[in-house]
């Protein structure tokens, strides 16, 4: 029984080891509107993905060095839509990467982290990886187990417009303002 246990014990602190440096060892840096460098600390690999022709979601996570928000980005390049967010808190980290939009749920109630009320607490969820980190609905207030929340205004138009299997999402640790910027003031946002 002691072995069993000790087994356990090393199995959890391997694994949550490991799910860290998974997450901090890949950066991300916008390097143009479209344009973006992934570089995994890890392996060494440098690669530079252009998203041009695409739609996409950038997410710069709500960290320092960040701008704690999303940018929809349509087919054109042209960023059409902002909003605040908030992401991962320490414990619980929102990867970084670039990720293609799994599924989308209207209604939803996280199954690892149920509401106690019994409310549906991630509703219109867009899902990006396996994992179930998602954009959805929530306090921009508070930070997240991992997920993006969105205010309550922003979220239904991001969830409408968002296609399962084509559009992006971007997740930085890096600033997007001051590739954003001219268009968003364009679109009355200030």
């Amino acid at each position: 029984m002691k072995i069993i246990k000790l087994i356990f014990i090393a199995t959890l602190l391997f694994s949550f080891s490991n799910a860290n440096s998974n997450s901090s060892s890949k950066v991300l840096e916008p390097l143009s509107k479209t344009k973006f460098r992934i570089i995994d600390k890890d392996k060494g690999i440098v690669q530079d993905v252009d998203l041009k022709g695409q739609e996409f979601i950038v997410v710069s996570v709500r960290e320092p060095g960040s701008d704690g928000r999303f940018y929809a980005v349509d087919r054109d390049g042209i960023v059409w839509w902002t909003g605040i967010i908030t992401s991962g808190a320490d414990d619980y980290k929102t990867p970084s990467g670039i990720y293609t939009v799994l599924r989308k749920k209207r209604h939803y109630m996280s199954k690892k982290y149920p509401d106690e009320d019994g409310v549906n607490n991630m509703d219109f969820a867009i899902f990006f990886t396996n994992q179930g980190h998602a954009l959805h609905m929530g306090s921009v207030n508070w930070m997240s187990h991992g997920c993006i929340h969105i205010a309550p205004k922003d979220i239904p138009v991001i969830y409408n417009w968002a296609k399962i299997g084509e559009t992006k999402v971007v997740i930085t640790r890096k600033s997007y303002m001051p590739f954003a910027k001219d268009d968003l003031i364009k679109f009355g946002f200030r």
